[in-house]
């Protein structure tokens, strides 16, 4: 029999500090923070005694449920989760989110936006830590997904236009295979939806107001989260590949644009000049753009040697060159031209000198 007192406390303690946390979430916290222990089940019913409203769990729709993979790292579900993950206390942020389909293990970051360089920071974390999986599971949301229409020397050659995160990831050696629906993607929502409930009320009681408190948060939370919830692999082998230490994953996971070299040995990207120090004969270079927001150009793999130009040599105002006007002079017949054998304003019109030689000839 559990003392009044007891009940009285907990029942305070989850007005004040544990509103809207579920029984299960509830109990683990008194026992964590306040050194209460009871069951659920028991909180449970004082909860619905005193008529004090929870959060349950929502019946979802029956879907056929897939097998999980054999390996530790055959697969994973890489995605981003939009919501009020500070609850207006900081910034709007996302939960960039990678879920291991054989353990069920989680991996995470907040940035925030989802986009190409918080889906490739967090893929860059993630592989440093386990290493490179076999595949990866994506929708597809424009970052992961091209959306351009294949030329016609694509459509030659049988190659599919491919977004930043798609070549980084096929340069890396791992397969891709795009979610037709999110319900496909049933583990790596079900995760989401967990976090929403328990990794939010966590920082809610922690008091975390930015993305940066948020990640220090994730680095203690995740492997015990992990330890506690993952699941063991149907095998033991680790189908992960370590990063080879002649890999460079910043000149993978990147942004690679082709740019045209001008004759000047000059290249013009984003708005800005550089001057190529070497001797290139070429007429196309890679400039690659990295998410730290330094930059490369290379030919061949080859890194070149540059330089931005900052003044640009003004161009001379030529003054414009008039035109020439050539003053035309009065034409003078010469002395035997028709127009000198009679004058218009003489006393004989042209048909009156015909008629007068008439008279001349028959006399």
């Amino acid at each position: 029999m559990i003392p009044d007192k007891i009940t009285t406390r907990v029942l305070e303690l989850y007005e004040e500090r544990y509103a809207g946390f579920g029984p299960t979430l509830a109990t683990e916290k008194l026992l964590e923070i306040d050194k209460i222990g009871l069951s659920r089940e028991t909180l449970r019913n004082w909860l619905k005694e005193k008529g004090i409203e929870y959060r349950g769990r929502k019946r979802k729709a029956h879907r056929q449920w897939r097998q999980r993979r054999r390996y530790f790292g055959e697969m994973i579900q890489m995605d981003g989760s939009h919501h009020d993950w500070l609850e207006s206390r900081g910034p709007e942020c996302v939960l960039m989110g990678y879920v291991d389909d054989a353990t069920g293990n989680v991996f995470a970051r907040f940035y925030p936006y989802e986009g190409t360089i918080p889906a490739m920071d967090s893929f860059k974390r993630y592989i440093k830590k386990y290493g490179i999986p076999l595949s990866i599971y994506l929708d597809k949301h424009t970052t992961y997904k091209s959306t351009k229409k294949p030329s016609i020397e694509d459509q030659l050659k049988g190659i599919e236009p491919l977004s930043e995160v798609a070549r980084a990831f096929k340069e890396l050696g791992v397969k891709i295979i795009y979610a037709h629906s999110p319900q496909a993607k049933g583990r790596i929502e079900r995760q989401f939806r967990t976090f929403q409930d328990r990794l939010i009320k966590e920082m809610r009681l922690r008091g975390i107001k930015t993305i940066e408190e948020a990640n220090r948060l994730l680095r203690y939370y995740l492997p015990i989260y992990n330890k506690r919830f993952s699941l063991k692999a149907e095998e033991e082998l680790d189908l992960h590949t370590p990063v080879p230490i002649a890999l460079n994953l910043d000149r993978i996971l990147c942004f690679k644009t082709e740019r045209a070299l001008r004759n000047d040995f000059t290249v013009a990207h984003n708005n800005r000049l550089y001057q190529i120090k070497d001797n290139v004969r070429t007429n196309k270079v890679i400039v690659e753009d990295m998410i730290d927001g330094s930059m490369l150009i290379t030919y061949k793999d080859t890194i070149l040697k540059f330089k931005e130009i900052i003044i640009r040599p003004k161009r001379e105002k030529e003054t414009p060159k008039l035109p020439i006007l050539k003053l035309k002079t009065a034409y003078i017949p010469p002395v035997d031209h028709p127009w000198r054998k009679f004058k218009v304003n003489s006393q004989y019109r042209p048909y009156e000198q015909k008629e007068q030689k008439l008279l001349l000839t028959k006399t």
